[in-house]
């Protein structure tokens, strides 16, 4: 009996759907049927002495035996999941092995919870879900590494709507998070960057330069660096190399021509994507992350021939993005990586998503403008006195993370105990809230 017969048999009967099909689901109740169908057929034959990479793999077998209807399914069940993550403007799903309980959870403006109008899936259906929702190649990948990146693409409303989706392994079966990639850019203006800032990021000002993109997962650090390019693509005729893993929006050429490389897809690493781009004839290179030595080295080379680099760190202050680079790569190289980064880097904007008042989010971020000042703190290995700097360097468009929460807050767009919560420096935040 194939999924689909499998399907048809379970209406109107009793079977091991009811318990999904019970709830009061927001997705129709035929999505649900015919998905839990395909899985419950490809799961009910798993051997029981298959544990870990071993019964993954034998999933990713059975999956590849199916017509492609049975994928078509899962997809269709899982985009109206999607359809549902958008409605309610979260930001992130998460699925899978033990983990989630069988519940799908969502991320909506920050607070991350389980959706009690979803069905649960538990978690041997929800391995062959997620499974179904990559390529055979990249099954393998997950198996082999027990992590992948990829990309998703859904249509909706004759819209296409892209997600970033990360599988990886939770005591032996996979669980996975996406999040939601935003259709539309948010306007570079809207940011409020000082003009000198904008001279420095934009092509037409500033033709090199390293300039970094910081924050901690979830702080919208891509938001802004594809609000950058774009001002980019719309006001400089260049060629411009985006190379990430994944790949989240896709820039449609405006007066630059626009290339888009995924790791494991159109590239095998960050750091080979980098090494070819100087052979691709770029203007600018846009590095999704600086993940490791080799891809830090790639990007000091690539940026002292004299290309202009943008990419991101997982740091939550300038200062520390610093150190961070430095401290990456082998004692031995620290001091010529030192010397390199400081002739290099032009920018550094650190930030944060700061709960308001009103249930959302405000962006709070650090600016620093690398001055000859900044260099040769740097250069000396004095990164500690660059705070100082920032704080008196609004004339150049600096500004540190607690001057700009303190005017979130005196704008009542954030509590002064949020202020508190997302500042580096309590000490200088109780300085400026004026507060014991």
């Amino acid at each position: 009996m194939s999924p689909f017969e499998t399907a048809a048999a379970g209406n109107g009967a009793t079977s091991t759907l009811d318990p999904a099909l019970r709830s009061e689901s927001v997705v129709p109740k035929v999505l649900v049927q015919n998905a839990f169908a395909v899985m419950q057929f490809i799961a009910k034959d798993i051997p029981h002495h298959l544990f870990g990479a071993e019964k993954q793999e034998w999933i990713a077998k059975k999956l590849e035996a199916q017509d492609d209807r049975a994928i078509q399914v899962l997809r269709m069940f899982y985009e109206a999941i999607l359809r549902r993550m958008r409605e309610l403007e979260a930001s992130d799903i998460d699925l899978g092995s033990i983990g989630t309980n069988g519940q799908i959870w969502f991320r909506v403006h920050g607070d991350k919870k389980p959706q009690l109008d979803l069905p649960e899936i538990p978690s041997p259906l929800c391995d062959v879900l997620i499974q179904g929702l990559v390529t055979p190649k990249q099954r393998m990948t997950l198996v082999n590494n027990r992590s992948l990146d990829f990309s998703y693409q859904a249509r909706v409303d004759d819209q296409n709507q892209r997600y970033r989706g990360t599988a990886y392994f939770d005591l032996d079966s996979p669980a996975m998070n996406m999040r939601a990639i935003s259709a539309k850019l948010r306007p570079y203006e809207s940011y409020g960057f000082h003009i000198n800032v904008t001279h420095i990021v934009n092509l037409q000002h500033t033709k090199e330069g390293l300039i970094l993109i910081t924050g901690i997962t979830g702080s919208g650090k891509s938001t802004t660096l594809d609000a950058i390019i774009d001002a980019n693509n719309s006001a400089v005729p260049s060629h411009i190399i985006i190379i990430g893993a994944p790949i989240e929006y896709v820039h449609t050429p405006k007066k630059s021509v626009v290339r888009h490389r995924e790791v494991g897809r159109d590239v095998t690493s960050f750091k080979d994507g980098t090494v070819q781009a100087l052979r691709q004839d770029p203007d600018i290179v846009v590095i999704g992350e600086m993940r490791d030595p080799e891809t830090i080295m790639s990007a000091l080379e690539i940026t002292d021939s004299g290309h202009k680099v943008f990419s991101t760190l997982h740091t939550s202050a300038a200062v520390e993005s610093i150190d961070r680079v430095i401290g990456e790569v082998p004692a031995i190289e620290q001091d010529r990586v030192r010397n390199r980064l400081a002739d290099v880097l032009r920018c550094v904007i650190s930030q944060k998503l700061v709960p308001t008042m009103d249930g959302k989010r405000a962006l709070a971020k650090e600016v620093l403008v690398v001055t000859p000042s900044v260099r040769s703190a740097i250069k000396n290995g004095n990164t500690g006195e660059i705070y100082q700097m920032i704080s008196e360097g609004q004339a150049l468009g600096m500004h540190t993370m607690e001057q700009d929460l303190k005017r979130l807050a005196l704008q009542r767009l954030i509590s002064i105990d949020e202020a508190m919560n997302y500042s580096n420096n309590k000490k200088r935040m109780h300085q400026l809230l004026n507060t014991k």
